[in-house]
């Protein structure tokens, strides 16, 4: 397929190369032939859940509802985070409901908070997925397949855009991916959520729900940026069972982090679109954050920026804000 795509072929329109491209390829084609998926039951304790997920190096799991005999949602460190802060009172009070609650109790109690299940065939084209991931601010899209009725595989912006990586080097290369960030004007630059090695970590759950970001970038008193308090990162607390106190500081809590973590990715407004395409690929991370010469936080760029920026805009999608 990729050795017909060229820039005729597009009407000499080469903003839609990839649109044409993830429009061709199907779901089924991006799943891997051996892969692990976690999921769970809603009777599941949520503790034991979140645990799980721990140790399966999980970042979110289907959930099967065994009276509906079907799957319901997903469970996510987002919901983690929103059972935290509804039941977190102060290090003195025991959070019996997390020890407690089952998964299903849980989903009852949060009903506001809790996400319906966006899932998608495995027929359906990438773009159709690229589409509901955006369009649904979800970072996770189950593979359902329709006769069984199974979870087959988890989609994800980090795997959709590595899978473009694999046929990267046969497309005829776009002249945008040559301009910069600031050039193209990708990314987010105003109003950036930050907090500070001293922040509690109950303020910077909060920053997460309330800003509605998945990370926030650590800065010292120069404002210079140091760390980043990733949604990831809170699952370390399910990991050393240290929820019961969210009053210590965010550097308290990143001692527990993998000692696989390879520091605060970073680039530059002067950085093409490609280089910083490459590195997120490289490095798997869901966003990096732009620094100025002084490495102070101007902005940050995530998977669903690039992804709106080549395959929905081209495409004359609109996306909510």
């Amino acid at each position: 397929m990729v050795e017909k795509i060229d820039i005729e072929d597009l009407g000499g329109n080469e903003e839609l190369m990839f649109v044409k491209f993830f429009q061709h390829f199907h779901c089924y084609d991006i799943i891997p032939i051996s892969a692990k998926l976690v999921v769970f039951d809603t009777q599941l304790l949520v503790k034991r859940a979140f645990f799980a997920l721990v140790e399966n190096g999980a970042r979110a799991a289907p959930l099967w509802d065994s009276t509906k005999h079907q799957f319901v949602g997903m469970l996510t460190i987002t919901d983690f985070i929103h059972i935290l802060r509804t039941y977190y009172k102060s290090p003195l009070v025991h959070m019996e409901e997390l020890e407690e609650h089952k998964l299903e109790t849980w989903r009852n109690v949060l009903e506001t908070k809790v996400k319906p299940l966006y899932s998608i065939g495995p027929e359906a084209s990438l773009y159709e997925a690229i589409k509901t991931l955006i369009h649904e601010k979800v970072h996770r899209l189950p593979v359902i397949d329709p006769l069984t009725g199974n979870v087959l595989y988890v989609l994800t912006h980090k795997r959709i855009l590595k899978f473009l990586f694999l046929y990267m080097s046969d497309l005829p290369s776009p002249s945008y991916l040559s301009k910069t960030l600031k050039n193209l004007k990708i990314g987010t630059y105003e109003n950036i959520a930050t907090i500070k090695e001293s922040t509690p970590v109950i303020m910077a759950l909060n920053q997460f729900i309330e800003r509605r970001v998945s990370a926030l970038p650590i800065v010292n008193d120069k404002a210079k940026v140091v760390d980043i308090y990733a949604k990831f990162d809170v699952i370390y607390l399910a990991a050393e069972r240290t929820y019961n106190n969210l009053d210590v500081t965010v550097k308290k809590a990143l001692q527990y982090r993998s000692e696989c973590f390879e520091g605060v990715l970073k680039c530059k407004v002067d950085d093409t679109l490609k280089a910083v395409l490459e590195k997120m690929v490289d490095s798997e991370v869901h966003r990096l954050v732009i620094v100025d010469q002084e490495d102070r936080v101007v902005g940050i760029i995530s998977l669903s920026d690039i992804l709106k920026f080549l395959v929905l805009h081209p495409a004359g999608e609109k996306t909510k804000l």
